[in-house]
């Protein structure tokens, strides 16, 4: 029973359900307005309630009544809610315009007049009212005191070193060009010691190497004299001072010539004199005269050596400023000391450098420190030389860490504990009359006695402020020739947002560059400078912001309004970011020197400033040029990059015109010239026709046949197949419906979608019509009604529009013309003439006159005297696509021909 009660319900359901969908499908409102889907949602509501009920078990007739009741209460209730509701989206739609107006005050008043909501009575500077005391006990930090201990705190701590690798590698180059310089030297001077410290001992061999030319003559005229004594059996040595002259005697060998009596000097005191003659007199009493007199040749020569290499230390020493070489303690060292010594030295410049030379260390310490390493290195006799290298060479290698330096003064300054001043109750915060303080301030600000309010008054001022510079917009708006939507005053009033809205959050680098950009772009120069030269005068009213920074905003947003339509692609686009970032940082720049701050010591960061200002033009131009595509298609706008964009033959739709209805894409592009010509002598939108032409006959690719275009000389339908002028009108007027369907699943424009019904507007089709008058004079049971024949239209509502159906109705004419013109060229009517430029424009002018005479123009904004220059124009197009040809003779067949 239950189940057969279910499936008579559900049958009821289904046929109510049905009627309401045919009812909806008759008036066109399904699946298209919100309030049909909130209706479907309520009924499934309903229905899941009413299954729900009938499965219950409460089965007596009375709980039935009352759940009937309560469900028809219910409904009552909702469909009453629902009437509240319709009024009130109602009233908001019918005047949505003065809510955007509202929205558009509110908004900018709260956030311009941020400033106003948290205002104090009492001010800092100003005389208390009266006498404020302490409610209660308790202690309050000083956070002036507290921050300037802290500050303190801060400076006084350590500054943090670390070593600077780049002057330690240049330290080690230094170094090592001082010790290549010195055993440059040491192998001009030779190897050392010259002999067998055996036979001449080290002290004896650095005399005989560096003694004077006198003494060196002496001690061979002291060993030549000891010689002969010996041979005469005196056995006693006498030295003289006569020095002698060395030169080969004829075996080779060096032999010694006394020198003139008055230059003998006595150098018997001399210890290491006599030591050297002891020395040689020994090694000549153990060896024969050969060796001898080689000795005395090597010493010689080595003497020879070391004097260049004197000279070249003294040269060396003059272009050195460091005393370096002292008392030539660099030759004096033996090899072995010397080697021994320059490890030294690098050990010790390597502890050094790792310990690390603080600048302004006093010279002495650093002596100290570097004797103090040498001597576990060096001999003690390289300490003086080794000594003088290193200090020589050595520089400070500590550099300041200021990252590690400002943690630490972080650190030393978190340390510091809050300055606490205690308050006891009812001591006196300020008297009155008294001048309120910062500290006072603070006091009265922690007992929340300042008394914080909303200053209304003003913001009711600003609020008229904001509300005369709408008042101008509107203004212009009316006397500019694009006309706004509300969508369109709602993405102005966004983007008017944004630059108060960063500012508010503390941002200097505010949108300014895209504000420019994008309302140039999308609404054209005067709506874009409108805006931008109400919004300053207002920023600058409401917020306590650097003028530099103010005018430097603007004159990115003034450049990006002036230029941003005129340009036709992305790149442009991109240009125009850099100029506007390149405005700005200049303006900014130019203000600051100016007012003289760029000449003072802070000059480099006016000239930092000036950098983020011109990078901050350039970001926001480039989040603007993101976001372009995207408010296009949200806000349903079309720039000119835009329109180009979709006037590319590549695009989807195009390329399958051409390819399904290829005549009727012959047919779009030469309504598209004719149009595009028309609309740039009468100043409209170029880019908008051209578009709205090339997509105006889209629908025809619903049934690409019943158009004659696109039948190629082929039979037509409409006579062959169909023989019915209604259906025949049916499929030319579905184009336009079809044509919308697929604009819409496109994603077109509305712009663009506009030209579809209103190139066609309420138009007669004629042809059809005509056969369906003589049908129904044939037969008498028919009716016409010329509203079966007449497209729904709209008629056209812009310029723009209007010029296309005008170029739409006159293609054809024109290519009839060129058809005629065409057969007789090939030959056929010869007797006819040409189509005259007069016939062709009498014959438009009588085109353009019924349209202009059906009332199908008279929502565009055309003019009745610019017929007859859009006839003249459409002429002109005509003769330049369809000019005169050369008649070219006929030529006979060749006798070859002929035989062949």
């Amino acid at each position: 029973m239950k189940m057969q009660q279910f499936l008579q319900f559900l049958t009821q359901q289904l046929t109510h359900w049905r009627r309401q969908y045919k009812g909806l499908r008759r008036k066109g409102k399904l699946m298209r307005s919100s309030r049909s889907k909130s209706h479907r949602r309520e009924l499934l509501r309903t229905i899941l309630k009413n299954i729900i009920l009938f499965f219950s078990k409460t089965n007596d007739k009375s709980g039935r009544r009352k759940q009937e009741t309560a469900l028809k209460l219910k409904a009552k209730l909702v469909k009453t809610k629902r009437s509240i509701y319709k009024v009130c989206l109602d009233w908001v739609h019918e005047q949505r315009s003065l809510v955007i107006l509202a929205i558009a005050i509110l908004s900018l008043t709260g956030i311009l007049g941020q400033k106003l909501y948290n205002q104090t009575q009492l001010k800092v500077g100003y005389p208390a009212p009266q006498t404020i005391i302490a409610p209660y006990t308790t202690s309050i930090e000083d956070r002036k005191q507290t921050e300037a201990e802290r500050k303190a705190v801060s400076k006084s701590s350590l500054q943090v070193l670390m070593l600077d690798s780049r002057m330690n590698e240049q330290i080690n180059e230094n170094l090592q060009k001082v010790l290549d310089d010195s055993n440059e030297i040491r192998v001009v001077a030779g190897a050392f010691p010259f002999f067998d410290p055996v036979v001449l001992s080290i002290s004896t061999q650095r005399y005989l190497r560096s003694c004077s030319d006198s003494e060196w003559q002496a001690l061979l005229l002291a060993v030549e004299n000891s010689k002969n004594q010996q041979k005469k059996g005196t056995g006693r040595t006498v030295i003289s001072s006569r020095p002698l002259s060395i030169a080969p005697n004829q075996e080779g060998q060096p032999h010694t010539t006394p020198m003139p009596e008055k230059t003998r000097v006595d150098f018997s005191q001399n210890t290491d004199f006599t030591q050297a003659v002891a020395e040689l007199e020994s090694y000549r009493l153990t060896t024969s005269e050969k060796n001898l007199s080689l000795l005395i040749a090597q010493i010689s020569q080595t003497r020879k050596r070391y004097t260049q290499a004197t000279a070249k230390l003294l040269q060396l020493e003059i272009i050195t400023p460091e005393t370096v070489y002292e008392e030539s303690l660099l030759l004096d060292l033996s090899d072995v000391e010397w080697e021994k010594t320059q490890r030294g030295i690098y050990q010790s410049a390597e502890r050094i450098l790792a310990q690390g030379i603080p600048r302004g260390l006093p010279q002495n310490i650093l002596q100290d420190a570097v004797s103090l390493q040498l001597q576990s290195f060096v001999p003690e006799s390289a300490e003086p030389l080794a000594k003088n290298l290193l200090v020589a060479v050595l520089k400070p290698n500590l550099q300041a860490d200021e990252e590690q330096t400002r943690e630490n003064a972080k650190k030393a300054a978190a340390g510091v504990s809050p300055v606490m001043v205690k308050f006891r109750y009812g001591e006196v915060i300020v008297k009155k009359g008294v001048q309120i303080t910062a500290w006072d301030f603070d006091v009265l600000e922690h007992y929340h006695l300042v008394h914080r309010e909303v200053k209304w008054q003003d913001l009711v001022k600003l609020g008229g402020v904001i509300a005369i510079a709408i008042g101008i917009f509107v203004w212009v708006e009316r006397h500019i020739d694009y006309e706004l939507r509300q969508r369109d005053r709602l993405l102005v009033l966004l983007l008017t947002l944004s630059v108060p809205g960063l500012v508010t959050m503390g941002l200097p680098y505010t949108t300014w560059s895209a504000l420019g950009l994008l309302l140039g772009s999308y609404y054209g120069r005067t709506l874009g400078l409108t805006v931008v030269a109400l919004l300053l005068p207002i920023l600058a009213i409401s917020f306590d912001m650097s003028k530099a920074a103010l005018l430097a905003g603007t004159g990115g947003a003034i450049l990006g309004s002036y230029v941003a339509q005129r340009l036709r692609s992305r790149e442009e686009l991109a240009l125009l970011g850099v100029a506007i970032a390149l405005t700005q940082g200049s303006i900014y720049l130019v203000v600051k020197i100016l007012i003289g701050q760029a000449f003072a010591s802070t000059w480099y960061i006016v000239l930092r400033e000036a950098g983020f200002f011109a990078l901050s033009g350039l970001g926001w131009s480039v989040v603007a040029l993101g976001l372009s595509p995207y408010l296009e298609k949200v806000f349903d706008l079309v720039t000119p990059i835009r329109l180009a964009e979709l006037a590319n033959p590549n695009r989807p739709l195009l390329k399958r015109l051409a390819t399904e209805t290829p005549g009727t894409f012959q047919h779009t592009l030469f309504v598209a010239t004719l149009a595009e010509a028309a609309a740039k002598e009468l100043g409209c939108n170029v880019e908008l026709v051209r578009a709205g032409a090339l997509y105006h006959d889209i629908g025809k690719m619903h049934d690409p046949l019943g158009f004659i275009e696109n039948q190629m000389g082929g039979p037509n339908k409409h006579d062959t197949e169909i023989k019915d002028p209604w259906k025949s009108a049916e499929i030319i007027k579905k184009h336009v419906t079809e044509g919308l369907v697929m604009a819409r699943k496109h994603l077109l424009p509305t712009a663009i979608q506009a030209f579809i019904p209103e190139h066609q507007g309420t138009m007669l089709i004629a042809y059809f019509h005509h056969q369906s008058q003589q049908m129904a004079q044939s037969d008498p049971s028919l009716t016409v009604d010329d509203a079966d024949f007449r497209y729904d239209g709209p008629i056209p509502q812009s310029r723009e529009t209007g010029i296309v159906m005008l170029a739409d109705s006159c293609e054809a004419a024109l290519r009839s013309l060129q058809a005629s013109t065409s057969a007789k060229h090939q030959g056929e009517k010869r007797s006819l003439k040409d189509v005259s430029p007069e016939q062709a424009l009498a014959m438009l002018n009588n085109i353009l006159r019924a349209k202009w005479q059906d009332n199908q123009l008279v929502d565009s904004g055309l003019k009745r005297e610019e017929m007859l220059q859009i006839a003249q124009i459409f002429v002109d197009v005509w003769q330049q696509f369809h000019h005169k040809r050369i008649a070219y003779p006929k030529l006979k067949a060749s006798g070859t021909a002929r035989n062949s």
